[in-house]
C-alpha cells in the first residue's frame, strides 16, 4: 500500500503530504481545487509522460515522493530490488519533473528509468480514471481478466495449453531443421564432401606443421650445426690433433691444482677450490655432450625432401580453409558432422513428423478445452458483472463476454490459446451489444472498472474461503486502486451504492477515490480535502486530513454548499447510514 504521498510545486499544489490509510481514502474538494492533482502525481510517480506544463509558475521542479509498505516478497518489491532499490523495510519512489521538461525517476534511492516506474506501476498499482481505461480497450487484457476470474480449473486448463504449444513449437524447429538440411543443395554438400575427403587423404595431425618446420630446419643446416658443435665441444675439451692445447676442461684442471697446493694456508681457498672443481666437471659433461650432439647430425636428404613434401600438402589444405593445421582439423571435423546430419535427415524426419502430429493433436485439445472453460467462465463473469452494474448507477447495462475460438483453417495459435475475447455492453434494452470501451462514458467506464474489480475481489475471496488460490491477472492482484470521477453523472441512492462498492473494495485493498459525492465520501476511512486559496497574487492549494467534525463541515458543503446546522445533520445522518451499512457486511 501507500503510506504517504508528498506532492511538490504540481500545478496548484504548492506543497503537500497526504497520509493514507490501508483502507478506502476519499479525496474532496471545491471544483478548480486541484483534487485531480492527486492523482496526476501518482500517475508522474508511476511512469505516466511527463509534461512541462504540470510544474507550478515559478518553480524550477515539481516533485512527487510516494512511501509504499509491502511485504518483502511482493514482485513489487523484487522487481525494486532487481533494479538496485534499497528496499529493506519500504519502498520510496520518487520522480521529478523540470520546468524544462527533464524527468527524472528514482527507486530506494537509486536513480532508475522512467520506464522501470512503470513495469512498477503493473504491480503495485491501478488507475481508473475517465481518460485512463487502457484495460477496457486492450483485447488481451478482456483475455487477462477473464482468465483471472476463471479460478484454478481455468489456470490449470491455461498452463496445460501452454505447456502443448511450447511442446509443439519444440518439435515444427525439429521438423523445419531437418527438412532444410534435406533440401540442402547437392553443389554445397559436394564442397563439403571434397574438403573431407581431401583432408583424410592428407590426415594431418595437430600441430604436425610446426614440428616439420623444425626438422627440415635442422636438417637442411646439418653440416653447419655439426660444426659449430664441434668447434664448440674442441674449445671445452681440447684438440686430440694438438695434444699442448688444453681445452676450458683442462685450464679449469690445472688451475685446480695450483689452488689444491696452497689451499691448507688460507680458509677462504676451500670454497674457491670447490668452484673451480664444479667448473671442470661441467666443461667436461658439456663438452662431451657437443660431440655427441655433433656425431648425432646427419644430413639426410631422402627425409628433408619427404619432409618439404609434406609441408607442401599442408600448406595446400591451410590455403584452402585458412588458418593452421589445427583450424583445417575443426573445419573438417564441422563439416564431417554437418555431413552426417543431412545423411541422416532423411532417417530422422519422419520420426520428427509424427511427433509434431502428436504434439498438435495434443494441443488443439487443449485449446478446446481452455476455449470451454473460458466460455463457461464468460457466462458467469458478465452475469456477475451486470448485476454489479446495476449497483453502480447502470441498471439497464448489460454486459457480455464474447469468447471467439478460431475454427478450421482460420484457427490460429497464440501463446494464450486459439481465443479472442472482448467485453460487449447493452447500453439498453433493444440496443445492439458494441465493445464496451465505445458504448460507455468515461464515467460510466471508471464504473465498469470498479464492477470488474469488485467481481474479481469477490471471486478471489470465494477462493480463499475453498482453500484454493486466489485469481491473479488484470488489476486482481494489485494492493491500490485509484479511481477519479467514478461516480461521474450520478447521485441519490446510485452514489450509495457506488460508495458501499468501493468499500468493499476496499475491504482487501487499498483504494483512493477521487468524489465530488458526499454519498461516496460517507464511506470513508480516511477523509482528505483539497483547499484553494488566492491572495490576489497567486493560488495555492494544500490538502490536510480531515477529523470528525471536519469531516461533517465538508459532507455538509458537498450536500448543500454550506455549513448550516441543518447541513450538518444531514451529515451525521449520512456518515451513520455509511457506518451501519459497513457494520452489516461484518456479521
Amino acid at each position: 500500500m501507500i503510506s504517504e504521498l508528498r506532492i511538490g510545486a504540481l500545478g496548484v499544489i504548492e506543497s503537500a503530504e497526504l497520509p493514507f490509510h490501508p483502507g478506502l481514502n476519499v479525496v474532496t474538494g471545491e471544483t478548480g481545487a486541484g483534487k485531480t492533482m492527486v492523482v496526476t502525481g501518482l500517475g508522474l510517480l508511476f511512469g505516466d509522460r511527463a509534461d512541462a506544463a504540470l510544474v507550478r509558475t515559478g518553480a524550477s521542479a515539481a516533485s512527487v515522493e510516494g512511501v509504499l509498505e509491502l511485504p518483502s516478497e511482493h514482485p513489487g518489491m523484487q522487481r525494486a530490488a532487481d533494479a538496485g532499490a534499497d528496499v529493506a523495510d519500504e519502498l520510496i519512489l520518487v520522480r521529478t519533473v523540470s520546468a524544462a521538461g527533464r524527468s527524472r525517476g528514482f527507486a530506494g534511492g537509486r536513480q532508475v528509468p522512467i520506464g522501470t516506474l512503470a513495469e512498477l506501476a503493473q504491480v503495485l498499482i491501478a488507475v481508473h480514471g475517465q481518460a485512463d481505461q487502457w484495460r477496457l480497450r486492450s483485447g488481451d487484457q478482456h483475455r487477462e481478466l477473464l482468465d483471472a476470474y476463471g479460478g484454478p480449473d481455468l489456470v490449470a486448463a491455461r498452463t496445460a495449453y501452454v505447456q502443448a504449444h511450447e511442446e509443439w513449437g519444440t518439435a515444427d524447429a525439429e521438423v523445419s531443421r531437418l527438412e532444410a538440411l534435406a533440401a540442402a543443395r547437392t553443389a554445397d554438400l559436394d564442397v563439403l564432401r571434397a574438403g573431407v575427403e581431401r583432408i583424410e587423404a592428407v590426415d594431418p595431425q595437430p600441430g604436425e606443421d610446426l614440428a616439420l618446420r623444425a626438422e627440415e630446419a635442422r636438417l637442411a643446416h646439418g653440416d653447419s650445426l655439426r660444426a659449430a658443435a664441434a668447434t664448440a665441444s674442441a674449445q671445452l675439451l681440447g684438440d686430440d690433433a694438438i695434444p699442448d692445447r688444453l681445452g676450458a676442461a683442462g685450464l679449469a684442471a690445472d688451475a685446480l691444482s695450483a689452488i689444491r697446493a696452497v689451499e691448507e694456508h688460507d680458509p677462504a681457498l676451500p670454497e674457491l677450490a670447490a668452484r673451480l672443481q664444479e667448473l671442470s666437471v661441467l666443461a667436461s659433461e658439456l663438452g662431451g655432450d657437443l660431440s655427441a650432439y655433433a656425431d648425432g647430425i646427419e644430413v639426410d636428404e631422402e627425409r628433408l625432401a619427404q619432409i618439404n613434401e609434406r609441408r607442401a600438402d599442408l600448406a595446400g589444405l591451410v590455403r584452402a580453409h585458412g588458418g593452421d593445421i589445427d583450424a583445417v582439423i575443426a573445419w573438417s571435423a564441422q563439416a564431417s558432422a554437418r555431413l552426417l546430419e543431412v545423411d541422416s535427415a532423411a532417417d530422422d524426419l519422419p520420426v520428427a513428423l509424427e511427433r509434431r502430429e502428436r504434439a498438435e493433436a495434443t494441443r488443439a485439445s487443449a485449446a478446446d478445452d481452455l476455449s470451454a472453460r473460458r466460455q463457461a467462465a464468460a457466462t458467469t463473469f458478465a452475469a456477475a458483472v451486470t448485476e454489479e452494474l446495476a449497483h453502480l448507477a447502470m441498471g439497464s447495462a448489460v454486459v457480455e463476454v464474447d469468447v471467439r475460438p478460431g475454427l478450421g483453417s482460420d484457427r490460429r495459435y497464440f501463446a494464450h490459446g486459439v481465443d479472442e475475447v472482448e467485453f460487449l455492453m447493452r447500453s439498453g434494452s433493444g440496443m445492439p451489444a458494441r465493445p464496451i470501451a465505445r458504448s460507455a462514458s468515461g464515467g460510466e467506464l471508471s464504473r465498469v472498472m470498479l464492477a470488474l474489480e469488485v467481481v474479481l475481489g469477490a471471486a478471489g475471496a470465494a477462493a480463499t474461503r475453498a482453500g484454493e488460490t486466489p485469481p491473479v491477472g488484470g488489476g486482481a492482484s494489485v494492493p491500490t486502486f485509484v479511481f477519479d470521477e467514478v461516480d461521474a453523472g450520478v447521485g441519490g441512492r446510485a452514489a450509495l451504492d457506488i460508495g458501499a462498492r468501493l468499500a468493499r473494495l476496499a475491504g482487501r485493498a487499498q483504494v483512493i477515490v477521487v468524489t465530488h459525492l458526499p454519498q461516496v465520501a460517507a464511506f470513508a476511512d480516511r477523509h482528505l480535502v483539497v483547499t484553494k486559496t488566492d491572495d490576489g497574487r497567486i493560488s495555492r492549494s494544500d490538502v490536510r486530513v480531515l477529523d470528525q467534525h471536519e469531516r461533517e463541515r465538508e459532507l455538509a458543503r458537498m450536500m448543500a454548499g454550506s455549513d448550516s446546522e441543518t447541513a450538518i445533520e444531514h451529515a451525521r445522518e449520512l456518515l451513520a447510514g455509511a457506518q451501519e451499512r459497513r457494520a452489516a457486511w461484518d456479521h
